[in-house]
């Protein structure tokens, strides 16, 4: 067996080692949604603590991210790749075994904690594994296809667990996946070069206080009100601490996150357009899976299924990416990526208790899908655009804060405003005599849900605008041939 096809056979399996740990990563945002019910009843959940099944795992995994990615250039790539992979599986265990809800409330912390490792340092570990440019391309446009429909899957598989399982599987499941990996890491990935530890701990404390400060506004702002003193204090504590740690990076001769990567006009707007999208698509699986199943009466497997036909079409997508992006380059993938989910959006915010599946909710689903597929195929490549290899730790860092703060934010704010709308409808239904209870909580939900769709669709079509204004068309030439790399200049 010739060396070549012994190295494209070694490339093929650091890739699927990669792309499965993002994919178990990005499973578990939504893997556990549909077996919240179970949970709530086996560990005797209340309704408002039930949430923090969900954002314990947001919010410590959108604040610890930056650190986790700056750690992999730091410690070597490879390693703390294994770290979170290992961090994870354990956490996962845990949750499987928690008998009480205190016990997994602090597991899925834990996972948060081993995702923003893990997450960040296997983006960067394309970088350091695939050195050709059309290689790595090709790698991008895959990690963006798993990135990009993992959350759907999650669906899928946490109904399948949960319905003939048990919920505890939605754990469990992790911990021998993610075994594998970190053993498959070791023989598969190259190790990158380590960089002098930082001194930036002043950096560190703030980037960490201030994002996850602000995820837990707007998570507290959902349940408790804009004007809660908590959630005022929580902005305030963001807003301090994230204009501290901008003027802290700006003087530090280490800094945590070199301000370098804000330079390219393309990398900047790739960030903006990732956290926009994933603000808005967050909505979709939040509202439709209600929809779905308080609506039109589907069982948690069947509302899995319902998403799988827009799972497959985004895969498709973005797997052919490359080409798309050797055709077109990104700027037009990044202005109809999100036109088309916003206009999937807004078909989706008229919404009735007599939507048809087939007519009218599965081509929405599609068209959605086009949109996904061409954002995702596009913003990952586009991000990492420029970047030295040695330094994409940092560049892969940020790609992961847009899309999960983004869609930690839009989900919050999100439901802010679906909560309102809700209330609004229910009040006029009073108002106007309606005496059925059922009746009224149906279209109030109903209400909530198509405001939420509405406001989700004003997100994604600002993402659009915005790469039209960032996005530089395509270019021939490479300024810096050593750089992560694609077929466009900033």
């Amino acid at each position: 067996m010739s060396d070549d096809v012994k190295n494209k056979g070694k490339s093929k399996l650091a890739l699927a080692v990669i792309a499965s740990a993002q994919l178990m990563i990005v499973l578990d945002i939504t893997i556990v949604n549909v077996a919240l019910p179970s949970i709530q009843r086996a560990l005797s959940f209340s309704t408002s603590s039930l949430a923090w099944v969900v954002d314990a795992y947001t919010l410590v995994f959108g604040g610890l991210l930056l650190l986790g990615g700056r750690s992999g250039d730091i410690f070597g790539r490879r390693r703390m790749f294994t770290v979170g992979v290992l961090l994870f599986a354990g956490a996962s265990l845990l949750g499987g075994l928690a008998t009480s809800s205190g016990l997994l409330i602090a597991a899925r912390a834990l996972q948060g904690i081993g995702g923003a490792i893990a997450s960040p340092t296997a983006l960067a570990l394309v970088a350091s594994n695939f050195e050709d440019p059309k290689e790595r391309t090709e790698a991008l446009t895959i990690f963006a296809a798993v990135s990009a429909a993992g959350a759907s899957l999650g669906l899928i598989l946490g109904a399948l667990l949960t319905q003939y399982l048990s919920w505890r599987w939605v754990f469990f499941v992790n911990t021998p996946i993610a075994l594998i990996l970190s053993v498959s890491a070791g023989k598969m990935l190259k190790e990158s070069e380590k960089q002098k530890v930082p001194s930036d701990l002043l950096g560190a404390f703030t980037s960490v206080l201030g994002v996850a400060s602000l995820v837990y506004g707007f998570i507290h702002a959902a349940s408790s009100g804009w004007t809660n003193t908590l959630t005022v204090t929580s902005f305030v504590i963001a807003l301090v601490s994230l204009v501290g740690f901008v003027l802290r990076e700006r003087s530090a001769k280490r800094p945590l996150l070199e301000l370098f990567v804000f330079e390219n006009r393309n990398r900047t707007g790739s960030y903006l357009v990732m956290f926009l999208v994933s603000a808005a698509l967050f909505s979709l699986w939040f509202f439709l899976t209600q929809f779905l199943q308080d609506i039109l009466g589907y069982s948690p497997l069947k509302t899995g299924f319902a998403f799988l036909p827009m799972t497959l079409t985004v895969m498709v997508i973005a797997r052919n990416g490359a080409w798309f992006m050797k055709k077109f380059g990104p700027l037009p993938m990044m202005i109809y990526g999100p036109a088309a989910s916003a206009l999937a959006l807004l078909i989706f915010s008229n919404l009735t208790s007599h939507s048809s599946y087939i007519k009218v909710i599965l081509p929405t689903l599609l068209l959605n899908a086009t949109g996904l597929g061409m954002t995702f195929s596009s913003v990952f490549p586009t991000a990492m655009t420029g970047i030295d290899p040695r330094r994409a730790g940092i560049g892969s860092a940020m790609v992961s804060v847009s899309q999960q703060v983004g869609g930690s934010l839009g989900i919050s704010v999100l439901a802010t405003v679906a909560a309102a709308g809700v209330a609004t409808k229910a009040q006029t239904l009073v108002s106007s005599g309606v005496k059925s209870q059922i009746a009224i909580r149906a279209a109030s939900e109903i209400a909530g849900w198509t405001n939420g769709f509405r406001a989700a669709s004003i997100m994604a079509i600002v993402g659009a605008l915005v790469a039209l204004v960032a996005i530089r068309r395509q270019k021939i030439a490479q300024s810096n041939p050593g750089a992560v790399t694609i077929a466009i200049e900033g």
